[in-house]
């Protein structure tokens, strides 16, 4: 990328459904220096990549501010403002509460003229079509027939005035959307009706005067108008994740300047500050430990309900809690290069990011707009030309005006443009909330479709740490000792194996004795005096070379099951067999199990020798085992399994398995909270708690699942109520679509895809 180029994610005002979206899209890919442009209606973004020598942000509004969409330019993330360029920033907010209440206000007055003519128009049709009701007296009729058409005004020029104005940039711009369909329908209800009373005299031979559409025009408009109100404050909650992160972060710090303790705001606070941190209080930035010990509540971060002990070197993430001791944190990051900063971030791309599937509805959305239009154009000179072939014009025009109407209302893209992203923005944020961050929803959709799983082994399936795991003892000498005489000599070994052993016998509270004469045997072992006698650890050559005797089927016992054996002996005699190994979380075997319940199976990918791996992968109940593998070589196993027909989840570290991760078909990386693997995989694990990853899977299943229902019934919506509302029942049946319920069932049809989305929130993963 040039230096010029640059990418933006602008907020955008005035969209209502997803034919904007498309409107949008087109005519800033048009402009000269926008190389990309994906404009998401869930989220009210669009994510840009343009050249700045070229064209502006400001050139950009104007190209679409004739349309009446507005772009604003957030704020990029600097110093700790990580509020910057957010969705939930306080000034977008503030603006779209704003246009609730403004919604509000506007339906609060325009429902008791709902009321009211529905009442009329049930009336009507019960008296004169039914028979069920007495006719209106005459006084009632004209009392209704004077003030529907003034309810209808300010229903259509105050209430409707956005339907309107969609209308007048048609005429201008030739960019038709869902303000364009309503606001002609709309239009020429009340245009038809106003002339009929307007002109009642001259027209009563021709046309049936007595039944206008003032009704039709204040109903569509009041439930549109309802089911917008709805909708907005339906998609308020859909962001809430972003909102509750956002307010993870500390206010202010306690920092020691000058030996002085000061209370500071959380901007004052820079890198290399010793910040305070007591017991209750909220961590204010990521940093490191010098003073105290304490457990630390990183649920927040990570979804991880237990607190982890923290010591003097830890690393700590801004925004978790500590719990218990008071420490003195030393700050790394501020701002947006803390871990809650690129939390936020990547869960805020992802929720605004499209998945493949949404690519059908962007297609049809882009063509549907003007095909409705002139459908309804077709089907209304169809009415006036064929059906007055077979009914009197007085009768044609009106249903030929109803069906016009009733197509243009009905097909309001609005629910097929929400489906997808409403699903996706609830499903990345549920995830993000129980520690899985999601990248894109490509990786979501991905995701859900995963046939066979891979599991890079350390770190992964195996804690990626090693420990004692077995300690036999011969002679006289108990465990115990054993485990105090290796420990003791191995605090003065370098070897990567020694600290296990240490941390182990200090965690058994096995005093360590002293060592004289301490060395290392190249190859073989150590050597060490204890009280002037002097002990041995190490391996079978060491025990040939001081002429002793092992149990060589407990060695090579321990070596089949992938664990390193350690002799202990003095000069006469093996005091015993303590084995070492990378083991297997805790966790694995019942993971492994649930992603054999979704259908998923799981291979494990390893450098280990065979029976290492095949050991490992038996106590897991893994599928299949692929051993030996040098890390150049693991993405091209992956590929080799994608050939098979498989599709391929690759689950690592985030950075050894980097070429995997990028050549599966969704990378997943076990994050460790404090070096969130955002660049190398397409979803990270947070804490590297396996069972995140059925969790993942799950997400990502219940997401997609919701998706295809709410496009389903998008879709089947508008298939089925276009013809009825174009008349085809009418011949067989006489069933017309009132405009009236095709209105109402417009608006609730988004606001049910909203709701259907926002059930995610509730589900447990």
């Amino acid at each position: 990328m040039s230096v010029s180029m640059q990418q933006k994610s602008l907020v955008i005002s005035g969209m209502h459904c997803a034919s904007c979206a498309n409107i949008i899209s087109r005519k800033l890919k048009k402009l000269d220096g926008v190389a990309t442009c994906e404009v998401n209606f869930g989220t009210e973004k669009a994510a840009i990549t343009f050249d700045a020598k070229k064209v502006s942000v400001a050139q950009m509004n104007d190209e679409i501010g004739q349309l009446g969409y507005s772009l604003e330019d957030s704020v990029p993330h600097t110093g700790h403002d990580m509020k910057g360029g957010m969705s939930s920033d306080k000034k977008i907010q503030a603006q779209k509460i704003a246009e609730l209440a403004k919604l509000k206000r506007h339906v609060l007055i325009v429902l008791p003229f709902i009321v009211v003519s529905i009442f009329v128009m049930t009336w009507e049709v019960g008296a004169e079509q039914l028979g069920i009701f007495p006719m209106m007296s005459q006084a009632v009729a004209d009392f209704f027939h004077h003030v529907l058409p003034l309810f209808a005004i300010y229903a259509l020029f105050v209430v409707g005035a956005p339907f309107l104005q969609g209308v007048l940039r048609f005429a201008k711009h030739r960019v038709a959307n869902m303000d364009t369909l309503v606001g002609i329908g709309t239009l020429v209800a009340f245009l038809y009706s106003f002339v009929l009373s307007a002109f009642e005299l001259l027209l009563a031979p021709y046309l049936d005067t007595a039944h206008s559409y003032y009704d039709v025009t204040i109903v569509v408009i009041g439930f549109i108008t309802l089911g917008k109100y709805l909708e907005a404050r339906s998609k308020l909650k859909t962001g809430e994740a972003i909102e509750k992160l956002l307010n993870l972060q500390a206010k202010s710090a306690v920092v020691l300047r000058n030996g002085e303790q000061v209370e500071v705001p959380i901007e004052a606070v820079v890198v290399g500050d010793i910040v305070i941190v007591k017991p209750g209080q909220k961590i204010p930035t990521d940093g490191e430990i010098t003073f105290g010990t304490s457990a630390i509540d990183e649920s927040m971060i990570t979804g991880e309900s237990l607190p982890v002990d923290k010591k003097v070197g830890d690393k700590v993430i801004g925004a978790t809690l500590n719990k218990q001791g008071s420490l003195q944190v030393r700050t790394s990051t501020v701002g947006s290069e803390s871990v809650l900063a690129q939390i936020i971030t990547m869960v805020e791309n992802a929720q605004g990011s499209k998945a493949p599937i949404e690519k059908l509805a962007d297609q049809i959305s882009a063509v549907f707009v003007p095909i409705v239009l002139a459908l309804a154009f077709i089907v209304l000179f169809a009415w006036i030309g064929i059906g007055s072939q077979f009914m009197p014009f007085s009768q044609a025009l009106p249903l030929g005006i109803v069906s016009f109407v009733g197509i243009l209302v009905i097909a309001c893209p609005c629910a097929m443009g929400l489906a997808t992203p409403t699903a996706v923005i609830v499903g990345v944020g549920k995830a993000a909330q129980n520690g899985i961050l999601i990248k894109n929803a490509e990786s979501l959709e991905k995701l859900q479709s995963v046939n066979f799983m891979v599991l890079d082994k350390t770190g992964t399936i195996t804690r990626g740490e090693p420990e004692i795991t077995d300690i036999f003892s011969s002679g006289e000498h108990s465990q115990d000792e054993v485990l105090r005489i290796l420990a003791s000599l191995e605090q003065h070994s370098e070897h990567p194996l020694a600290l296990a052993v240490v941390e182990q016998a200090r965690a058994k509270n096995v005093a360590l004795s002293d060592v004289t004469a301490f060395s290392a045997i190249e190859g073989k072992g150590l050597q060490g005096s204890i009280k002037e006698k002097k002990y041995f650890a190490g391996n079978l050559k060491l025990v040939a070379e001081l002429g002793l005797v092992a149990d060589e089927e407990v060695v090579y016992a321990f070596a089949e099951q992938g664990k390193t054996p350690v002799i202990v002996m003095d000069s006469k005699q093996v005091l015993g067999y303590v084995a070492i190994a990378d083991t297997i979380k805790s966790e694995a075997p019942a993971v492994i199990t649930k992603l054999h319940e979704q259908g998923i199976k799981v291979a494990l990918l390893t450098g280990d020798n065979k029976k290492t791996a095949q050991y490992i992968a038996n106590q897991a109940g893994i599928d299949r085992v692929i051993a030996e593998v040098l890390p150049a070589d693991k993405a091209r196993q992956v590929a080799l399994l994608q050939s098979e027909g498989l599709t391929v989840a690759m689950v690592g570290d985030g950075i050894n398995d980097a070429p995997a991760l990028a050549t599966a078909d969704v990378g997943i990386a076990m994050g460790t909270g404090t070096d969130v693997a955002i660049e190398s995989a397409g979803i990270t694990l947070l804490g590297g708690d396996l069972t995140k990853l059925t969790r993942a899977t799950k997400v990502a299943k219940l997401t997609m699942k919701t998706v295809k229902q709410n496009l389903f019934w998008a879709f089947f919506y508008n298939i089925v109520g276009i013809p009825i509302a174009a008349g085809v029942l009418y011949p067989s049946f006489g069933i017309l679509l009132n405009p009236a319920i095709a209105g109402a069932a417009m608006a609730f049809s988004s606001v049910s895809v909203v709701l259907n989305a926002l059930r995610l929130k509730r589900m447990k993963i």
